[in-house]
């Protein structure tokens, strides 16, 4: 990773980074953006501090110092409570920049970060709009975690991140932020990991996938927003022209056994597989393996870190118009984006690739322009450029 030092031009510096959980223990989208940008911080000699929730309380061998707040399993005040109390116990000297990811764990130590240090907040999505149709907590209602928690937290900053211009507008319009404090840089992808390593079929192979038919993918949690409904429906519409297709769904959540159902009742048995949560480490073998990613999202996505993980697999990607996928895609393969996030649109769309009617970027095209555009080394000097300004 010393290849890295190269891009960042200024001495090193003291960087507080507040996330949330641990990245590969969580394997959430956020949590490995985090873990990328503070890893490719402190391999640029900046001593990177991260505060989270239930992080890891043993020594681990890092290049960056972590800081346990509160446990994940605790009532959702008592998290708070801790996460303020810790915060303040561990404190020691004064950082040059500091980097908040997440509003609900920021709310509670606002008052005591220090003066006079620039704050920025990486905006990932608007928290309270996502979180009303996932979690049942009721004790934090719509308006409390948006007028409270995340509008008191987002004045307090300095600046913003966004990883979208579909964000920035989100944060603009719904939480009053000027454009003036908005930055919008993209996510990142580990290009070392996710590579053009091996030939489809030999990927096939690896996973035991077939190697017979048009393989599509999906590494989604499984969740209303992210449209594998609709996806499914697509499906079952081109099923009678071209009905040698496989899709295998990585992921899950809490609607895994309605999809299922659905599957069936729409005659796809077998032509999906869901595979259920998949390591890491596997996720760049099942890219290799098809032929075609699907990202099927209706809403909230705010820049769809799989479209680049797979494009630096060699794969391309076929989105729906929502969030910032078409601003990864529009300047590469602008053909793949749907017209609408409808099953009808993604039907009409998806026959056109499999038909051949469609130009479909070449894998080396694919992987150039993931190394050329988000290559994580270039991305965390970006973002470092906007928390020391």
């Amino acid at each position: 990773m010393g290849d890295s030092k190269e891009n960042f031009a200024s001495a090193s510096a003291s960087i507080l980074t507040l996330g949330m959980g641990w990245f590969p223990q969580t394997p959430g989208g956020l949590e490995r953006y985090i873990y990328e940008l503070t890893h490719k911080l402190a391999a640029n000699q900046d001593q990177v501090e991260l505060c989270g929730v239930g992080l890891p309380e043993t020594e681990l061998d890092v290049p960056i110092k972590l800081t346990n707040l509160a446990s994940p399993d605790s009532a959702i005040w008592q998290r708070l409570w801790s996460i303020r109390n810790n915060f303040q116990k561990t404190r020691v000297g004064k950082p040059d920049a500091i980097n908040l990811h997440f509003a609900l764990y920021s709310f509670p130590i606002l008052d005591l970060l220090p003066k006079k240090v620039p704050i920025t907040f990486n905006f990932h999505g608007p928290w309270a709009s996502e979180s009303q149709q996932e979690i049942s907590n009721q004790i934090l209602s719509g308006f409390l975690k948006r007028r409270l928690i995340e509008q008191t937290t987002y004045n307090r900053c300095d600046r913003f991140i966004v990883l979208s211009k579909a964000f920035g507008n989100i944060l603009h319009q719904q939480y009053q932020i000027p454009w003036s404090k908005i930055n919008i840089i993209p996510g990142g992808v580990d290009i070392n990991k996710f590579q053009l390593s091996l030939s489809p079929q030999e990927a096939r192979t690896k996973l035991g996938w077939p190697d017979n038919r048009r393989i599509l993918f999906t590494s989604r949690r499984l969740v209303h927003r992210v449209g594998l409904d609709k996806l499914l429906q697509a499906l079952a519409i081109i099923k009678p022209r071209i009905p040698d297709f496989w899709l295998a769904i990585a992921g899950r959540g809490h609607i895994q056994a309605t999809l299922q159902q659905q599957a069936i009742e729409l005659g796809l048995k077998d032509h999906v597989k869901f595979l259920g949560f998949i390591p890491d480490e596997q996720l760049p073998l099942a890219y290799q393996a098809a032929d075609l990613t699907i990202m099927p999202s209706q809403s909230f996505e705010g820049f769809g870190l799989a479209v680049v993980e797979s494009l630096a697999c060699g794969t391309p990607v076929l989105c729906t118009p929502v969030g910032g996928m078409p601003e990864i895609l529009a300047p590469f393969s602008p053909d793949l984006i749907t017209t609408s996030p409808e099953a009808s649109a993604i039907a009409e769309k998806l026959e056109k690739v499999l038909l051949g009617k469609i130009f479909i970027p070449s894998r080396q095209a694919c992987h150039q322009y993931a190394v050329t555009s988000f290559d994580w080394h270039k991305i965390a000097q970006q973002v470092r450029q906007v928390l020391l300004a």
